[in-house]
This record gives C-alpha cells, sequence and structure tokens, in this order.
C-alpha cells in the first residue's frame, strides 16, 4: 500500500522545482572548470595479446595521479564547502530541470514532492568531480543525496526511507 501511494504521488508530480541560485552555484563552477582532461585510447598493436588497453591523458605527471586518486585535497575541502552550504544536495546526472538518467529524476521527483528546498550539481560536466565523489562517499553510484552535510544515500536508500516515512 505504501508502494502504491508513492506512486500516486509521483504521477501527480509534472512540474520540476524550481529555485533561485544559492551560493552552491557560485561554489561550483570553478570546482567544474578547474580539472579537465583530454583522453585517448592506445590499442596494443597485437591484437593477440589479451588486456592491453591502456588509457594516457594528455596533461603533466602530476595531472595524472590526480585522476589515479581523484579525491585530492583540494577537492576534498570543495566538497566539504558544498555538501554543507545547503541543507539539501544532490550530485546527480543532469540537473533537477532535466534529469538525466532515471534514478537521478525519481529523487528529484521525491524531493520535489516534499516540497524541500534543494540544490543539484551535474556531474556528468566533470569527470574528476564524479570520481572524487565515489571517493568521498565512498559510494560507486549516482545519484548521491547529502541531507545536513551528510551523505545519506542514493537512489534506492531514498526511496526506502520515503516509503518507511523516515523522510
Amino acid at each position: 500500500m505504501a508502494a502504491q501511494s508513492l506512486f500516486s504521488l509521483s504521477s501527480r508530480i509534472t512540474t520540476p522545482y524550481s529555485s533561485s541560485p544559492t551560493k552552491i552555484t557560485s561554489a561550483a563552477p570553478p570546482l567544474l572548470n578547474s580539472c579537465s582532461h583530454s583522453l585517448s585510447l592506445s590499442f596494443p598493436r597485437r591484437s593477440t595479446v589479451p588486456g592491453n588497453l591502456a588509457f594516457r591523458f594528455n596533461s603533466s605527471p602530476s595531472r595524472i595521479a590526480s585522476v589515479r586518486c581523484a579525491l585530492s585535497p583540494e577537492l576534498k575541502t570543495t566538497l566539504d564547502k558544498v555538501v554543507t552550504s545547503q541543507k539539501v544536495v544532490l550530485f546527480m546526472k543532469g540537473t533537477k530541470d532535466f534529469p538525466q538518467c532515471g534514478f537521478s529524476n525519481t529523487v528529484v521527483q521525491i524531493l520535489n514532492s516534499l516540497s524541500v528546498p534543494y540544490e543539484t550539481i551535474n556531474i556528468l560536466e566533470n569527470e574528476v568531480l564524479r570520481q572524487g565523489l565515489k571517493e568521498y562517499s565512498n559510494w560507486p553510484t549516482f545519484p548521491q543525496l547529502y541531507i545536513d552535510g551528510e551523505f545519506f544515500g542514493g537512489c534506492d536508500i531514498t526511496v526506502v526511507k520515503i516509503l518507511e516515512g523516515f523522510i
């Protein structure tokens, strides 16, 4: 029965939640634009040798090291500021007005149905941000929801918690 009420609730939600820009939008662009890499694939000359696919980054060795361990101290500090600057922050694929993933859309619809003010960060805009967030939260998938500066969970946890009446 609780599942039916969630589905009927989400079927009534038709307009995206809109809010004015907040502190996050001013903090996010430098974060999103600070690390860009060009990626190229190198294949071995002999196609008979399995497992020799290599990724090469066209950047300095220090930049390559930061991609291997995407959560640099600077990125961690920025993420700490971003997740604590608003009560609810959603790192997602796309934006609240145009989610580009079904799971991200589900969490957006839940937050909209609760009339909760929240901010979103589009993780598709930056690979280092996306990989760094996986390390930061110790969670491999997106969306990632933060409430009061703490990692809450992804889509699956958010759906379960709303069905249980936790949120």
